[in-house]
């Protein structure tokens, strides 16, 4: 269960009022006490990430969340981070104990609007004088009939499990980080730079995850820094089929690289991976349209302390500038600080996302289509920059 990152797991949200058994629910369903419970209304606050791993699903995230009703300057801020929640969630539970749903049923609206599929829970049947009656009515108003369940008597769990599993999103099915580029038992050349940006003793987590996935597709996967190209190269039999690089590197890369072996980098793998690569090579074109006069926004999945060769920090802007000139305003936000408004900028350049889930990746790239936005990523930036976007797979 550890070995699989909180970004790559289906997270699943739990929604309703105060004191619908949310938190009881979610130990019911993992059969842990995973999650703090008590009969006082409000007693979760800000929303709890539990990574659990559940037969038929998976690796998961289930996300326990304040009650849709609280109240209040601080209950106000908790509905708030409740809303901000749902942007990760991939499918939602709303729970309900009784007929009046009229607050759950705005709810459900804002999350199809998201596109989250909602799975209606009509909980506490134990404490339901007539739970099917009750459920019929709740029917008669979501066009639906609630799962009926009971997270104290433990009934029901395994039609919410069924109901999870049939809503498990397609990317589940899962064409992974590489796609169809390789296949097993090719050669596969990774160029990975060990500069002040690599984490001393250990690689970066998209470094990893591609290893991993290499590895477990049964590739050949072999490994070098950028000054070892030529050795690596030299050293290998025949060429290999695919050679993935930090994109710092891309033109180093792509004028090294034989010309029978194809190329890519971890930021455009996890471009077509977390985002919506279409979309990212599309809005790469708005570089060409910069002038001094215009506005960029760099955003960061990951917080970290500012490094002299960091990548969206120094190297981005500085590459942006020399093209554009150094009148170039470039504003630069990290983790959950992404504006609602992006109608300020005229392009916006995001990192990998390995820290999102792919949902909350395409919230962010919902909301610059809906804005008329162009969008792009790191990787896909700097290989338009290079001129050789066109001459790069995914």
């Amino acid at each position: 269960m550890h070995n699989t990152p909180r970004s790559n797991r289906i997270h699943i949200g739990l929604f309703g009022k105060r004191n619908s058994g949310k938190s009881s629910l979610i130990n019911a369903l993992t059969n842990q006490e995973t999650a703090l419970v008590s009969d006082i209304a409000g007693t979760t606050t800000d929303p709890v990430y539990k990574s659990m791993e559940i037969h038929g699903i998976g690796p998961c995230v289930f996300i326990d969340t304040a009650g849709l009703d609280d109240e209040g300057e601080l209950g106000e801020l908790r509905v708030r981070q409740t809303l901000r929640a749902m942007e990760r969630t991939d499918i939602a539970l709303m729970v309900c104990t009784d007929e009046d749903v009229s607050e759950e049923v705005k709810w459900s609206s804002l999350l199809k609007d998201k596109n989250v599929p909602v799975i209606w829970i009509l909980n506490k049947a134990d404490n339901v004088a007539d739970a099917e009656a009750t459920a019929r009515k709740i029917e008669r108003q979501i066009g639906q009939m609630p799962l009926i369940v009971s997270a104290k008597e433990k009934f029901g769990m395994e039609d919410i499990r069924r109901s999870i599993i049939g809503k498990l999103p397609d990317e589940t099915m899962d064409k992974g980080i590489l796609g169809r580029l390789v296949n097993e038992g090719d050669t596969v050349m990774l160029v990975m730079p060990q500069d002040i940006q690599a984490p001393k003793g250990r690689l970066i987590l998209p470094q990893v995850q591609t290893i991993r996935e290499l590895l477990d597709r049964k590739c050949l996967v072999m490994s070098c820094t950028t000054d070892k190209i030529d050795a690596m190269l030299q050293a290998l039999a025949a060429p290999p089929k695919l050679i993935i690089t930090d994109s710092q590197v891309f033109k180093t890369v792509y004028e090294k690289k034989p010309a029978e072996s194809r190329l890519t980098s971890f930021s455009v793998l996890f471009a077509q991976y977390k985002g919506d690569i279409d979309y990212f090579i599309e809005g790469a074109n708005a570089i060409d349209q910069l002038t001094e006069s215009s506005r960029v926004l760099i955003a960061e999945a990951c917080t970290h302390a500012p490094l002299t060769e960091d990548i969206g920090r120094e190297k981005i802007p500085n590459m942006l500038r020399k093209r554009i000139g150094k009148g170039l305003q470039i504003d630069i936000v990290a983790g959950t600080d992404f504006p609602d408004d992006l109608s300020a900028y005229n392009l916006v350049i995001h990192c990998g996302a390995c820290m999102f889930n792919r949902k909350y990746v395409l919230h962010r790239v919902s909301q610059a289509k809906k804005q008329h936005i162009p969008m792009t990523n790191y990787g896909v930036t700097i290989a338009y920059v290079n001129g050789i976007l066109d001459k790069i797979d995914y």
